[in-house]
């Protein structure tokens, strides 16, 4: 299956709902555990020349494309380790990541795309937001951290920012990892049973655990109003990590191919070089 093949698979559709995707599963994909893993790595290789290509052409001003990765998640889905398996893998110099936290006192000040955008990609880069604009409009909702009325404006301000953004040349690529309740227990688990993880857990996790419902019900409301021809959503079933980096690989790959960056040509006589080289 092509890249390409993958991102219409995982892309939310009219009548998408999420309650019918099975965290579970890995559609698209016939394969299991060590397959996924080899194909990863196979992946990596194309993956990494066209970064190359893409900072290359951003090095010499001719670049004027550039990807931008939103990653949202319930805790413990695995943003970690995307950004460590399939973002880690290429040059890190032609990245600019990003993990938003809560606003400060200053951003609260603003609107809340305020902080956003100078974290947009430059273009010849690939841009990573670990949580993004949309926690505004997730935890914003679900705690009721914001009126009904602005919250209900963020949506369409979201619309009209990715919008510009497609526009001026960033292909924006937006995943929610989806897990199982069930197997998000077992992650925090394993975090509370392992001292080395210890530093990753945080007990607030479990008091979100009690309104996933919740977070589930906007969730859905995001992909009916924020998953548009411009910047669609994907939602990759993650409870098998190894899927869950494979397949966002494989969307990174089909939207590098989109942009096609080439070599940059030299702006200097190559055989008159070699032959200076030689001589000196």
């Amino acid at each position: 299956m092509n890249a390409h093949a993958w991102s219409r698979i995982l892309q939310v559709a009219e009548g998408f709902r999420l309650d019918d995707v099975d965290p579970a599963s890995t559609p698209g994909y016939h394969g299991g555990k060590s397959d996924g893993a080899r194909d990863l790595k196979s992946g990596l290789d194309e993956l990494n020349d066209l970064q190359e290509r893409l900072f290359a052409e951003s090095r010499v001003g001719v670049a004027k494309d550039s990807v931008l990765l939103i990653l949202q998640a319930m805790d413990s889905a695995g943003k970690g380790g995307i950004v460590r398996h399939v973002v880690g893998g290429v040059d890190p110099q032609g990245v600019m990541l990003t993990a938003f936290k809560a606003p400060t006192d200053e951003e609260r000040a603003h609107d809340f795309l305020w902080r956003v955008a100078p974290r947009l990609p430059a273009p010849g880069y690939i841009g990573v937001f670990d949580r993004s604009h949309y926690e505004d409009v997730l935890i914003g909702r679900v705690r009721a951290l914001a009126p009904a009325d602005e919250i209900e404006r963020r949506y369409d301000a979201i619309n009209d920012f990715e919008a510009q953004a497609a526009a001026a040349g960033t292909r924006i690529v937006k995943v929610m990892l989806h897990i199982s309740p069930d197997e998000q227990k077992s992650r925090l688990m394993e975090r509370l049973d392992r001292p080395d993880k210890h530093w990753k857990y945080n007990p607030g996790d479990v008091d979100e655990r009690l309104l996933w419902d919740e977070y589930m019900a906007a969730y859905q409301t995001v992909f009916d109003r924020t998953s548009t021809a411009a910047a669609p959503w994907h939602v990759i079933p993650a409870n098998h990590k190894w899927y869950a980096r494979l397949a966002v690989q494989e969307l990174l790959l089909a939207a590098l191919q989109g942009i096609d960056p080439q070599w940059p040509a030299a702006d200097f006589d190559v055989a008159a070089e070699k032959k200076r080289l030689a001589a000196s």
